[in-house]
């Protein structure tokens, strides 16, 4: 949904114009609030998900944004409609930061890449459905009220959502072994520092076309003030308290390095979106629904490689991510040569392969990138490390917009615009930045050690824990493990999985239907505290999950 509304209100914001006469400076909000409210909570949310609960945050994000949405559908002036999506992009940056949380908090090791990867290919399809059905559905409604649609698409994905995250959706996790136990507090001046230093230093490039003269890039150095006032104030909290960012993060290379490559590689390929579509619609005539259809080879390459890549990405480690940048780079060079040689009304056929090939790289980019930077982080810290990687991505997609618009909108501004000459060195400064986001993997590469890191550490004791599926299906997970019970109790054998543990999360049912297929009998859950097998369980020193040994299945006509 926070991606879809991304890319598809793109294509709306001829719509939006003729539907409420909106000004060039109330499209530029539509679209650059949105995105400055999203990255002023990311970071403060995925605190708040990881000390109060994810469930709960996650749900009252889905809550506000699909309600956000019916606001901005039944706008009927400029400023409504500005204010619906400042708060939309609230919704978002309070949603987004519990998904990875949750993927840190329920997944190990291979299975932690799996779902990274699933993650990748979810925002590979809604970045290539968006135009698409933007496309379609200004064109169903017409264009004057067509954009409407664009906003209510959400209602029918929030209503099924809230009931299937309630129910699926597991509750707060408990603290790992070893994690300590400091006073918890949500740390308000460092959500007010944090916020007043990522508005500072998103303004100038979100209003970089609107606000004129070159007073505006003054707040750049004040938010580096204040954020270097947030450095401080954080390591003096965090002496007695848990603090809003675990600095201590960023001396791991894998987080380090990877919010680095992340920063740069989303300034560079965010960009090649928002002026191909500029570039097609308003330079060469293509309808929305073109201009959709024109995108949907690098976004659909980036859904399908995202997937491959999160199963491979704990046995490549970063290699594979430079594997995509190199892609990346030379389909967008190619992507430029196409426009050289043919920049005529087929300009949306001779650049699919190359936006193609690009694609395929940009899902060997993200995803993987995300599961090694995230790797070394505990899960009680999953949320807010989350979201300053988030808010990396953020801080690069307003800075790329800037650069590469800057460069694209000087040579279309004039006279006689230059519809092809400004798209191709649009193309070549996104081209920089992404090899900029190459040498940084490069460095890690060299420097760095000669195995991929595992994507599960910080897992629990006793076997690396890969969630309910992994721990029981045998082959790619830890085998059960046959322990003796606490000795304070009645001894008695039992099996046990350290791998399923409270943080684990996985739903009893998932686990019941599991372990019927091993033919396994579940007697006892660690993860569930009100439980009274539960409690059997831990008293009796179970780890994890409490069970019998599979019994020889018994002959055809016999009692087992």
């Amino acid at each position: 949904m926070t991606l879809l509304d991304v890319s598809i209100v793109n294509v709306a914001l001829p719509s939006i114009r003729t539907g409420i006469g909106a000004s060039q400076s109330g499209l530029q909000w539509v679209l650059s609030g949105y995105a400055l409210t999203f990255g002023l909570v990311l970071v403060s949310a995925g605190r708040v998900g990881d000390v109060r609960g994810r469930r709960t945050v996650f749900l009252v994000g889905l809550a506000m944004f699909t309600v956000t949405s019916a606001l901005a559908g039944a706008a009927q002036n400029e400023s409504w409609l500005v204010a619906a999506r400042l708060l939309q992009g609230v919704a978002g940056g309070i949603l987004v930061p519990q998904v990875s949380g949750f993927i840190q908090q329920m997944f190990r090791g291979a299975e932690r890449g799996r779902a990274f990867g699933l993650l990748g290919a979810t925002i590979g399809v809604s970045t290539a459905i968006g135009p698409l059905l933007g496309g379609l559905l200004i064109q169903a409604f017409g264009t004057h009220e067509g954009w409407r649609a664009v906003f209510y698409v959400n209602l029918p994905i929030g209503a099924i959502a809230l009931p299937l995250a309630h129910r699926l959706l597991p509750g707060p996790p408990r603290p790992e072994p070893g994690e300590p136990r400091r006073r918890t507090d949500l740390d308000p001046v460092g959500v007010l520092l944090l916020g007043l230093g990522t508005v500072a230093l998103l303004l100038p490039f979100v209003q970089e076309r609107q606000w004129s003269g070159p007073l505006k890039w003054v707040l750049i150095p004040v938010s580096l003030v204040v954020l270097a006032a947030f450095v401080g104030w954080e390591r003096r909290h965090a002496v007695r308290h848990a603090p809003l960012v675990d600095l201590s993060l960023f001396r791991h290379r894998s987080y380090g390095l990877g919010v680095l490559l992340s920063l740069l590689y989303f300034a560079g390929f965010t960009a090649v979106f928002f002026i191909f579509t500029l570039f097609l619609q308003n330079g060469r005539g293509y309808t929305a629904l073109e201009a959709g259809l024109s995108i949907m080879p690098f976004a659909l390459g980036s859904a399908g490689a995202a997937a491959v890549g999160g199963r491979v990405v704990t046995r490549i480690g970063r290699p594979l991510v430079a594997a995509g940048l190199v892609m990346v780079v030379i389909g967008l060079l190619g992507a430029v040569l196409a426009v050289h040689l043919e920049a005529g009304r087929s300009v949306g056929f001779v650049t699919a392969a190359p936006l193609l090939l690009a694609g395929l790289g940009s899902g060997l980019v993200i995803s993987p990138n995300q599961t090694l930077t995230l790797s070394e982080v505990p899960v009680a810290r999953a949320g807010s490390a989350g979201g300053v990687l988030q808010t990396a991505q953020r801080i690069g997609s307003a800075a790329g917009i800037a650069a590469v618009g800057s460069v694209f909108f000087n040579r279309v501004g004039g006279a006689r615009p230059d519809w092809s000459g400004g798209f191709q060195l649009g193309l070549l400064t996104a081209t920089g930045l992404a090899a900029l986001a190459l040498i940084v993997a490069l460095v890690d590469i060299i420097t760095g050690p000669s195995t991929p890191p595992d994507a599960g550490k910080g897992r629990p004791p006793g076997g690396a824990g890969q969630g309910a599926r992994g721990a029981l299906s045998g082959g790619r997970g830890p085998r059960l493990t046959h322990a003796r019970a606490g000795t304070r109790s009645r001894a008695r054998p039992c099996l046990t999985n350290s791998a399923v543990r409270p943080q684990g999360g996985a739903p009893r049912r998932l686990v019941r239907a599991i372990a019927r297929r091993r033919g396994v009998l579940v007697v006892g859950y660690s993860d569930d505290p009100d439980n009274a097998a539960s409690a059997r369980a831990r008293r009796r020193g179970a780890g994890g999950i409490c069970q019998t040994r599979p019994r020889p299945r018994p002959a055809a006509g016999t009692a087992r």
